[in-house]
């Protein structure tokens, strides 16, 4: 599947740049496809140094949890709901509680640290995999969880907004909380439809309704608050969570005798060493990424959508926000840049500015996380994972665009 997208990237590409060449009378559009090729590939390399950053301080921390029990007790909490969701992972195995605090991570919005985790959770499930160069059931099942972005706090949207002035950045916190909901929904039922898990299994029920409740009560709970207090709340919860992951891990460890610095240690440079397989896999996601955008392809397929949604009488102001709904599925940064210019162009709190900040917080770069984490061990076959994945990005899109209808239309 990756081989066949990857080779359509570059394919689609070409047509597109012959098409502006001959029929447009574009002959720069050649210059603009081949300089995004060395733009992607400088920009993987700084992907690289963060990822470099990011993954040798966060497996320190976790080698020191590791050392101290903390994952092996989420693995054992947990154990009943992923011997059902993931049958091929044995109970009590380690990649379920880095599993765990991968979804925190990613719900609170702490993508610099969800992804380190993430990849250590990968590599465990590596262990598991009979056949190293195709994704197992359970890989497959993380990675669309992963990618449908369940955002229980997006700090760096409300950032977003307020660096272009607006002046309640947290407007779009219950819009993102519901679309994000939407898509790992649909992300879990979709595989769990190819793979034929049985969701109706009481312990499944229970864990799955009991989060929904829990989910309700803190929207509830949000609802009787301001949004100043909303916003300020998500801040302080997402850094005060973060730094409080890593006092428990440090305050533990050293309770239990863990040579917490030696650990640290031992752990940064098993992060060294799994971000330096990165590179190739990122290069060649981005470059095919780049050409496609340079191209023009993108901006021709937002042309179809808006004659599209006239042709059928619909509103059509959405399809000034799908830029970013477009390009989040390859690219985090041209997503961020594709909605900060739709901020300044229409203004921060216009609706095409609003549905693309619950875009935003409720989809995922799904090639990206593909590149990424199948590529830190080695998977070439991704079987059915990335067509989920889209699927759960397809379902953010349209949720965002229904709930912001409904919040802001």
């Amino acid at each position: 599947m990756l081989n066949t997208l990857w080779f359509a990237f570059f394919i689609i590409a070409l047509v597109a740049g012959l098409y502006q060449w001959i029929f447009l009378n574009d002959p720069e559009v050649f210059t603009r496809i081949v300089g995004s090729l060395f733009d992607m590939a400088e920009l993987s390399v700084e992907l690289m140094i963060l990822l470099f950053g990011t993954l040798t301080l966060w497996l320190g921390f976790l080698r020191i949890a590791e050392g101290a029990g903390l994952i092996q007790l989420l693995s054992r909490i947990l154990s009943p709901l992923f011997r059902r969701l993931m049958p091929g992972v044995p109970a009590g195995h380690e990649s379920i509680g880095l599993i765990t605090l991968n979804f925190a991570a990613n719900g609170l919005g702490l993508d610099n640290a969800a992804t380190p985790i993430g990849l250590r959770a990968m590599h465990s499930l590596q262990t598991l995999n009979p056949e190293p160069r195709t994704a197992t059931n359970a890989q497959i099942l993380f990675l669309v969880l992963n990618a449908s972005s369940l955002t229980l706090l997006p700090v760096t949207i409300f950032m977003y907004r307020a660096q272009q002035g607006a002046p309640d950045p947290a407007m779009v916190f219950l819009p993102i909380l519901l679309a994000t909901s939407a898509s790992t929904l649909v992300g879990l039922l979709s595989v769990a439809f190819m793979q034929r898990l049985k969701l109706h299994d009481p312990v499944v029920l229970a864990w799955v309704g009991g989060a929904v409740v829990l989910l309700g009560s803190f929207m509830a709970l949000l609802a009787t608050l301001s949004t100043a207090a909303i916003s300020t709340l998500s801040s302080l919860m997402g850094n005060l969570t973060l730094f409080g992951i890593i006092a428990v891990f440090l305050m533990v460890g050293y309770w239990k005798k863990v040579p917490v610095y030696e650990a640290f240690i031992e752990g940064a440079k098993e992060g060294f060493d799994i971000s330096k397989n990165l590179l190739p896999y990122l290069v060649a996601m981005l470059c095919a990424i780049g050409v496609l955008r340079a191209s023009g392809a993108l901006d021709a397929l937002l042309d179809v959508l808006r004659w599209a949604a006239s042709s059928s009488g619909l509103d059509t102001r959405f399809v000034d926000a799908m830029p970013t709904a477009l390009t989040k599925p390859f690219s985090g940064s041209a997503a961020r840049a594709m909605l900060i210019e739709t901020m300044q162009h229409f203004g921060v709190d216009s609706f095409p500015a609003l549905l693309a900040a619950t875009v935003q917080g409720s989809t995922e770069t799904t090639f990206y996380v593909l590149a990424v984490y199948f590529g830190a061990v080695g998977i070439q076959r991704a079987r059915h994972a990335v067509g989920c994945a889209l699927l759960s990005d397809l379902a953010g899109i349209l949720a965002a665009i229904g709930v912001c209808y409904w919040f802001f239309g």
